[in-house]
């Protein structure tokens, strides 16, 4: 079987690292008060209404580093600053053992963790490790070509055809580079839609994105690509931001810092889901690599983020690894976490590609999550041609568009409903395995699902619509309740809407508001509901 998307890394046992890779937490944020009482300076208006929208609450990881502490340990000797996380207020250093040490003596240092476990305290034994291979897991009728089977077999095309192609959803793409996606034709319509809305090199440091290697843009090109009758994305309607976090020159933790450092910023700019066709188990430094002891869901530091990802209200997506036919198969980081849908691959035909990485987890978890096509999957290179390449890689992306053009359909609910939802659509829900997870979703029957639960609750509720609005609402009663009061409040509390609303006068204007996401509350004699409207 051809595995692509696999640069070979050549271990050289006597290779020396004078130098070491570690992380410095700190054990506080003298600046959290000031912060989260003004969030407008730690996080966009976008990403303040996806938490509003789901009950998620602010919180200490939401605030940044106090610069003061990045500052001194910048100016110690022999240190240099790699990434930074706010998440896990940390940050990636390099240098000599002794001058890594020597910063415990300042007072705001909670503690060091090397990324050779030897170094630690509660750690003795040097990890063995063999050499492995460094992966980048690789009513509207669309003429799509060459990837009607992979769009077809999830049932994307249904929602397509219901006009579901990912409009309002942002996805961030972690991934090795993106040369191409500012010039090739299957991008144009990205970029005449002002779709790519930015993005960020983590490794070299600086805002060209177009660069690096080909590998994202291949990725972009499974959800937002466009050629009629060659080429049509699962999300060709979705925003994009487009973050460089792999270094192909090497393989290091600092990747795993950098990936945690863009899904901060992917978290602050709003996004509604990350998609990541990057996998982690072996470094150069054999010291520093995973073991399958170590995939037990939160304990590798790109796991650790993509778990905190998630509670900010964020969908993670991971491809789940090309590793099924080595020595060590299993699923690997961060696809491995707890709260990460981790996507491995079939072939055309369904049946699993024999590359794909498989489960289960280290402590006995179901991975991967679900399956999507794999093995030759259509796709553009930077160029523009449109062709075939195989990997997780891809089955990986496929899905996350999928899930914003299902995420559209169904905008209310929150990203642990949507991965339910998912889950719960695919073939084999019933008896999943090692190889297939849950099975090949079927994004018809998730919406149906959905639909039905909305419906079902609704019986018995006020139900809200169309939700989201750009003019107004509707109000639908349920039995028995015929006036009430309705008031909405944006997310910081302030009333900016009062109305009293009866069955027969049920509708409620939006056009005074601003864009965004308010909070309701209705309120009878009998009973009270509480909710969330959007308003476009």
């Amino acid at each position: 079987m051809k595995k692509l998307l696999l640069l070979t890394v050549l271990l050289i046992s006597s290779i020396s690292f004078a130098q070491e890779d570690a992380w410095v937490y700190f054990n506080s944020k003298p600046s959290a008060a000031t912060y989260l009482a003004n969030p407008l300076t730690m996080l966009t208006q976008r990403a303040l209404d996806r938490r509003s929208a789901q009950g998620i609450a602010l919180d200490f990881t939401d605030v940044p580093i106090e610069q003061s502490y990045i500052d001194q340990v910048t100016a110690a000797s022999g240190i240099q600053v790699m990434a930074k996380s706010k998440w896990l207020n940390c940050l990636h250093i390099r240098g000599e053992v002794t001058d890594i040490n020597a910063l415990s003596a300042f007072t705001f240092v909670d503690h060091i963790r090397f990324a050779d476990a030897s170094l630690n305290s509660k750690h003795s034994n040097i990890k063995s490790f063999k050499p492995v291979n460094k992966q980048l897991d690789v009513q509207v009728n669309y003429n799509y070509g060459g990837s009607a089977n992979q769009v077809q077999m999830l049932k994307v095309d249904w929602l397509h055809q219901q006009n579901y192609i990912g409009t309002g959803k942002i996805i961030a793409v972690l991934d090795a580079g993106f040369p191409g996606v500012d010039t090739a034709q299957p991008f144009q319509q990205l970029q005449n839609n002002n779709a790519i809305l930015g993005g960020y090199d983590y490794v070299n440091r600086d805002a060209n994105f177009y660069t690096g290697f080909s590998h994202g843009t291949m990725v972009l090109s499974t959800m937002g690509g466009y050629v009629d009758g060659q080429l049509v994305g699962t999300a060709p309607n979705a925003q994009y931001y487009l973050f460089i976090t792999e270094d192909v020159n090497s393989e290091n933790p600092v990747e795993e810092s950098n990936w945690v450092e863009a899904a901060e910023e992917a978290d602050r700019l709003g996004v509604d889901i990350i998609t990541s066709s990057l996998g982690y188990f072996a470094f150069d430094n054999p010291n520093y690599g995973h073991t399958y002891e170590d995939m037990t869901g939160n304990t590798a530091f790109a796991s650790q983020g993509a778990n905190i990802a998630f509670t900010k209200g964020i969908v993670v997506v991971a491809s789940a690894g090309n590793a099924g036919q080595t020595d060590e198969p299993h699923v690997g980081v961060p696809a491995e976490a707890n709260n990460v849908l981790a996507i491995g691959a079939v072939q055309f035909n369904r049946s699993y590609a024999s590359f794909s990485s498989i489960g289960p987890s280290f402590d006995g978890r179901i991975k991967p999550d679900v399956m999507a096509q794999g093995l030759n999957a259509t796709l553009s290179t930077p160029n523009g041609m449109i062709t075939q390449n195989s990997g997780t890689s891809f089955s990986g992306p496929i899905i996350a568009g999928s899930i914003a053009s299902f995420w559209q359909a169904v905008p209310n609910l929150t990203n642990q409903q949507v991965v339910n939802f998912v889950k719960q659509s695919s073939d084999r829900y019933t008896n999943p395995d090692n190889q297939y997870g849950y099975g090949i979703p079927n994004f018809q029957l998730a919406y149906n699902t959905a639909m039905l639960d909305v419906f079902t609750t609704s019986k018995s509720r006020f139900l809200i619509y169309p939700n989201p609005s750009n003019d107004a609402v509707t109000v639908s009663f349920p039995n028995g309740i015929e006036d009430v009061e309705m008031t909405l409040y944006t997310a910081l509390g302030q009333m900016v809407l009062k109305e009293n609303i009866s069955q027969s006068v049920s509708k409620l204007s939006l056009e005074g508001l601003n864009k965004g996401v308010y909070l309701y509350k209705i309120e009878s004699a009998s009973f009270s509901q509480s909710g969330k409207i959007i308003k476009e």
